[in-house]
């Protein structure tokens, strides 16, 4: 398994141009789904939090399936806001989201299951072969947002067991419709109805890491408030790396049914994945506080539209004068979904186009911007859309590199 484990082209084409904007090159880089803390900031009193938490001493383990006023800060939360009433006991602590994505996975999954899940999408690939399960990837269209559709999914669910969702969506910062998602809840419940008693039955995994990161009229949509007869089989990705702009901090949580989430916590129990305590300590004192969350939501949310906003305007400009590029309009997260219809094309020095790695390796050196092509999250090589993600970019930076891109396109013959 570790022998064919395929590394992170994401984190391998932002560690690449990590390098060159040390040797002090000036680049945009859109790569990472992270955030510059001199751009975009954790809230001001959960650092405070924090810091007064390690002062107080809250350096040793934590409960292995988080601090029991996280939970139920976590559980308050995710009711007052989501309608979503759980136990405290049913949620499950952990340092970030990719540990409780994987504990599900380990949980759920047997080698040989299969897996359903769309592209592009996060990781889900990995996740399957590091649970020897047999990955059935969906491909999605641009017509429908990237978004799977209940007409694309149902000929792949008989006998699965997982379907892996995520919205908004990374890498394409779009969302589920309220109709395309009851279509396919309906799915899952009419297969689970079809099984045979004792038969495995197939469960959702519901990523909503974004879901306060949405824009304009957007809404955001989830299983069990549309379907409560799903409660049984969902199991929900959360926490606050994303929407508190807190990657690093390392606080998520997973909620769902209590046998399944009983599993989890075993698991995650023997590998010591938890956030650290002080972390826990300070974001149970903070998601309480209302009326500080919404402040910094507010302006946080508006400072990502901006970016996002800019980015969208400067290719939609370009295309309204010829060039072979697109983008969709933002609608959470953090991510533009951005086409650059450019393969087949030969540049200054001769070279003929042929994938889009050779595509971002241009544009790198060229435009001196960075973006990862939708090739790392499941899709064809030769697909023209990408992944631009604001949070590691200034405002200021993104508008210069605009040009930067229409002047290498340009010169693409």
């Amino acid at each position: 398994m570790a022998g064919s484990l395929i590394g992170s082209e994401i984190i391998k084409i932002g560690n690449e141009v990590n390098d060159m904007i040390r040797k002090g090159e000036q680049i945009c880089n859109l790569t990472i789904g992270d955030f510059d803390p001199s751009i975009f900031p954790i809230p001001t009193e959960l650092q405070a939090e924090i810091t007064h938490a390690y002062q107080a001493g809250h350096t040793n383990y934590p409960p292995a399936n988080g601090m029991a006023a996280l939970r139920e800060a976590a559980a308050a939360f995710t009711e007052s806001r989501l309608g979503l009433s759980y136990s405290p006991n049913d949620f499950l602590v952990a340092g970030g989201s990719r540990p409780l994505i994987y504990a599900t996975y380990l949980a759920l999954v047997d080698p040989g299951d299969k897996v359903v899940f769309p592209v592009p999408s996060w990781n889900n690939n990995h996740y399957c072969h590091l649970s020897s399960a047999e990955a059935v990837m969906v491909p999605t269209r641009p017509e429908n947002n990237f978004m799977p559709t209940a007409a694309e999914l149902a000929p792949h669910l008989a006998g699965a067991t997982l379907l892996a969702l995520c919205s908004p969506l990374n890498p394409t910062g779009t969302v589920f419709s309220r109709e395309d998602l009851e279509a396919i809840c309906d799915l899952v419940l009419a297969e689970n109805k079809r099984r045979a008693p004792g038969e495995k039955p197939l469960y959702i995994l519901y990523d909503q890491i974004y879901w306060l990161l949405t824009f304009g009229n957007t809404e955001h949509y989830d299983p069990v408030n549309l379907r409560p007869e799903l409660r049984e089989y969902t199991v929900y990705i959360d926490g606050i790396s994303k929407c508190l702009a807190a990657t690093g901090v390392r606080v998520g949580y997973a909620f769902g049914p209590a046998p399944v989430i009983d599993k989890m916590k075993a698991i995650l129990g023997h590998v010591g994945a938890w956030a650290p305590k002080a972390e826990q300590v300070a974001t149970a004192t903070y998601l309480p506080q209302t009326a500080a969350v919404d402040d910094f939501l507010g302006a946080f949310k508006e400072k990502v539209q901006h970016s996002l906003d800019a980015l969208h305007q400067g290719l939609q400009a370009m295309k309204a004068d010829g060039l072979p590029v697109d983008s969709m309009v933002p609608m959470g997260a953090i991510y533009l979904t951005a086409k650059l219809d450019v393969l087949g094309r030969t540049t200054p020095d001769g070279q003929v186009l042929t994938s889009t790695k050779e595509l971002t390796s241009y544009l790198i050196s060229e435009a001196r911007l960075a973006l990862v092509p939708f090739s790392a999250f499941g899709t064809d090589g030769a697909s023209p859309w990408f992944r631009m993600s604001v949070g590691g970019a200034s405002l200021a930076s993104i508008e210069a590199a605009l040009p930067r891109l229409r002047a290498a396109l340009e010169r693409l013959k």
